[in-house]
């Protein structure tokens, strides 16, 4: 049975990946998502990240800023 800590290191997981698959710095991250109404500064994403605790909002907003259309969850 999965801990909440790996349910954490999981969604941080899918977005660093993602981010990664797409070459998306954390600065063009937020930019990015500054272009869809979301104001968020660089080092309060770099520490969301870093922690692996974000809502499923924030993941959502991540993943439509940088265009992901599908996410792999597991292998």
């Amino acid at each position: 049975m999965k801990t909440p800590k790996d349910w954490e290191d999981q969604a941080k997981g899918l977005l660093k990946a993602e981010l990664k698959r797409r070459n998306v710095s954390y600065a063009q991250l937020v930019d990015k998502l500054a272009e869809i109404g979301v104001m968020d500064s660089e080092p309060n994403v770099r520490n969301k990240l870093s922690r692996g605790k974000f809502t499923a909002v924030f993941l959502l907003q991540c993943l439509e800023a940088i265009g992901a259309s599908s996410l792999r969850v597991s292998d």
